[in-house]
C-alpha cells in the first residue's frame, strides 16, 4: 500500500456527528491507497494492482437509542474525486445524513445533516431478510445524482452483529466504483 493524498478527516476536523442528540465519533480515512501485490495461487503467482480505501472511527459512546442502523457508502468518481457519505435510520422513517466530498488533490468539503439523500431503489432477499441492495444517492452541492448495483447482492456478513458489506458500481450524473455497508437489517 502506498498513499498518494492525504488522510481525510471527517466532519469538523474529523468530529463526526451520529445524530441531533449529539452523538459523535473521530472518524478519519486514507482514501488514496495505490495497491500492488501478488497472490500466491495454486497455479502460481499472480501479480495484482488496484486501489484502497481505509476507514479509522471510534466513539466513546453508542448510537442514539432511536436509530437503527446504518448505510455507508465509499465512492471512486472517475475524475478521481472521491465521497463519503452515510445515512442512519431513525424509527419512524428519519435519517441523520452526513456526507464528506474529497476533491481529486485531498482538498475536503464536510455536509451536514440534510445534504445527502439515500434512497433505495431495489430490495434483495439476503439469507431471509429484505435488504436494500440498489440505491439513488444525491449530493446536490456537488451535482452527484448515481445509482449504485451491488456486485454481489448476497455479501452478507453473518458474524456476531450481520450486516451487508460489499463493492459496487454507480452511473448517473458520475461514474466510478466503491463500497457500501449497511446494519441494521435483521
Amino acid at each position: 500500500l502506498t498513499a498518494t493524498g492525504p488522510l481525510v478527516f471527517h466532519g469538523d476536523g474529523g468530529y463526526s456527528v451520529k445524530s441531533s442528540e449529539g452523538q459523535a465519533s473521530y472518524y478519519y480515512s486514507q482514501p488514496f491507497y495505490e495497491v500492488t501485490g501478488t497472490l500466491e495461487l495454486p497455479g502460481g503467482a499472480l501479480p495484482v494492482t488496484g486501489t484502497a480505501w481505509l476507514d479509522r472511527e471510534w466513539s466513546s459512546q453508542p448510537l442514539s437509542n432511536t436509530q437503527e442502523g446504518w448505510d455507508w457508502v465509499s465512492l471512486q468518481f472517475a475524475d478521481g474525486a472521491r465521497m463519503m457519505g452515510f445515512a442512519l435510520r431513525e424509527g419512524g422513517g428519519g435519517v441523520f445524513t452526513s456526507a464528506t466530498w474529497i476533491a481529486p488533490d485531498g482538498t475536503t468539503t464536510a455536509y451536514p445533516d440534510g445534504a445527502l439523500t439515500m434512497t433505495p431503489l431495489a430490495v434483495t432477499e439476503v439469507e431471509g431478510r429484505d435488504v436494500p441492495t440498489e440505491w439513488r444517492i444525491d449530493l446536490p452541492a456537488q451535482g452527484v445524482r448515481i445509482e449504485t448495483t451491488p456486485l454481489n447482492p448476497q455479501s452478507w456478513m453473518d458474524v456476531s452483529v450481520s450486516y451487508w458489506e460489499g463493492p459496487i458500481r454507480f452511473s448517473g450524473s458520475h461514474t466510478g466504483r466503491g463500497y457500501l455497508e449497511m446494519t441494521g437489517y435483521d
